[in-house]
């Protein structure tokens, strides 16, 4: 036990039944630093996390804040100890301004009566010690990605936080964003914070912290210092072997346009709203990766419904000949499209269903797997074993409910699934969202296989990696706009996320 350190876990071990998510975990914290976990999804990264915020208790191990061991109960006897967590998904009200989003649950008060001014004058004091500005009256409706996370933070800091625990805390920011993001975060620790972040961005993590600690498979493997490290040996302690280099591409954009979109609006009704989607135009060829980058909130989303016809919009959809603009959603499908959504959970999955029943869920029309109408329960059970072999599932089974796989590990069967659907168009939004950079490599590779196969693919990603990664031509959205397109070899992610908030070069 040392002075110095602000969070000690000794030998944490937590289990969850016929799970040992975490065993003999051992982290040390030193105070007024920044500190990075990093491993593999289902590694036990965000389940340890949980435990120091008092969200699990450990059955083994020791956890000591300050030089005191502590025994939390829940998030509140963490926050207490002045430990406050800001979660991937943010936990705000839009139609409550910023003061009364921050102060829900801890409300000063005039005796009986809430005292808004005096939340106020704190809250002035927090931010301008921490740099972390936002217009206290807006309504977190009307705020962008990045000034919703300076929210969350400011948060955590009203409730007097002084260890602060960030889950991916980067993953829908632009490259600005970020940097302000860090630049708060250097702020925070000079005033004497401490943070501790999880990240599957290396380049970030490489960036800002002073000691990453790797964890594989429910322990710690190591921690380095940045200075010690490079982002490849990073990613072999997290995988435990070394990761294939990815392969040039060999095969040319084929002559035939697969997807049209021309002049395509959503929600340009004539109540004199904004459209989410203005106007847009553009082509997909087989073989080609077609990248859509943009902030989430512009349009992507409705763009996307509306190619799936999903939603009621202006303009026409071609798909490879044929014009599916008026034509139901389930004939696109037959016709070959596929969708990797946004969302698994709202959008993909049934979370309580086996892995055979959510690989039928977009199959159902495979008449190999279902023959004359009636489901062949073998047949999807085969070939959903066979998905989780391609693509490298981690699970006991193929029927365990999904719910019991990591994040990552349900993002691969998905992937798997629509692509070994045989379609002719994918639409692919976020397709590596919240997973480790070994899935994320095998992500690509198979995106990369596709599209060489003759597979048009038009992807959305927040990650500008990625697009940069494995995009053959780029279009940014802006306001339900295209309002640019280059080349990846013209793109950099200053350039992008100049384009992607709305500047002009």
């Amino acid at each position: 036990m040392s002075d110095d350190l602000a969070v000690e876990l000794i030998g944490i071990e937590k289990r969850f039944p016929g799970v040992i998510a975490n065993h003999d975990v051992n982290i040390s914290v030193t105070s007024g630093t920044i500190h990075a976990i990093v491993g593999e999804n289902g590694a036990g990264k965000s389940t340890l996390m949980k435990t120091l915020y008092g969200m699990h208790r450990p059955e083994k191990g020791r956890v000591i804040v300050n030089g005191t061991e502590q025994n939390f109960k829940s998030p509140s006897d963490a926050i207490d100890a002045g430990i406050g967590m800001v979660h991937q998904h943010f936990m705000l009200a839009d139609n409550f301004t910023v003061t009364e989003n921050i102060i829900l649950g801890a409300e000063p008060t005039n005796g009986v009566r809430l005292d808004l001014k005096a939340a106020k004058r704190r809250l002035t004091e927090i931010a301008t010690s921490s740099g972390i500005e936002v217009d206290l009256d807006a309504l977190v409706a009307d705020l962008g990605v990045g000034q919703r996370q300076r929210v969350e933070i400011l948060k955590v800091l009203y409730r007097g936080a002084k260890i602060l625990i960030l889950d991916e805390p980067t993953a829908v920011l632009v490259p600005q964003e970020v940097d302000e993001l860090f630049e708060n975060l250097k702020q925070l620790v000079a005033d004497g914070a401490t943070v501790i972040f999880i990240s599957h961005k290396l380049d970030e993590v490489m960036a800002v912290s002073d000691e990453i600690t790797v964890i594989r498979a429910g322990t710690t493997v190591t921690t380095v210092l940045p200075s010690e490290t490079d982002q490849k040996q990073l990613a072999e302690y997290m995988v435990g072997s070394e990761l294939p280099a990815g392969e040039p591409r060999t095969t040319e954009i084929g002559d035939a346009v697969r997807l049209d979109v021309n002049g395509v609006s959503v929600g340009a009704g004539g109540d004199g709203g904004r459209p989410a989607v203005d106007d847009v135009s553009f082509s997909v060829h087989a073989g080609e990766i077609l990248g859509v980058a943009g902030v989430e909130g512009n349009g992507q989303f409705e763009l996307c419904q509306a190619i799936l016809g999903l939603a009621d919009a202006t303009g026409s959809v071609i798909f490879d000949g044929h014009d599916v603009s008026s034509r139901p959603a389930r004939e696109r499908q037959d016709l070959g499209l596929a969708y990797i959504p946004f969302d698994r959970h709202t959008e993909g999955l049934m979370l309580d269903s086996s892995l055979w029943e959510n690989l039928l869920l977009t199959r159902d029309n495979d008449p190999e797997l279902c023959p004359h109408g009636f489901v062949d329960q073998a047949a999807v059970r085969a070939a959903t074993v066979a998905t989780i072999s391609r693509y490298d599932v981690m699970t006991p089974s193929e029927t365990v409910p999904i719910y019991a796989l990591s994040g990552g590990n349900q993002q691969k069967l998905l992937v798997g699934r629509e692509l070994d659907s045989g379609p002719t168009v994918l639409l692919a939004a976020h397709p590596t969202r919240g997973v480790d950079v070994g899935a994320q490599s095998s992500i690509w590779d198979k995106l990369r296989e596709a599209r060489d196969a003759g597979l048009a693919v038009l992807l959305i990603t927040a990650d500008l990696e990625e697009l940069l990664a494995l995009s053959d031509r780029i279009i940014v959205m802006f306001d339900g706009k295209v309002n640019a397109e280059l080349s990846p070899s013209d793109a950099t992610p200053e350039l992008l996320g100049t384009y992607m908030t709305g500047g002009a070069v």
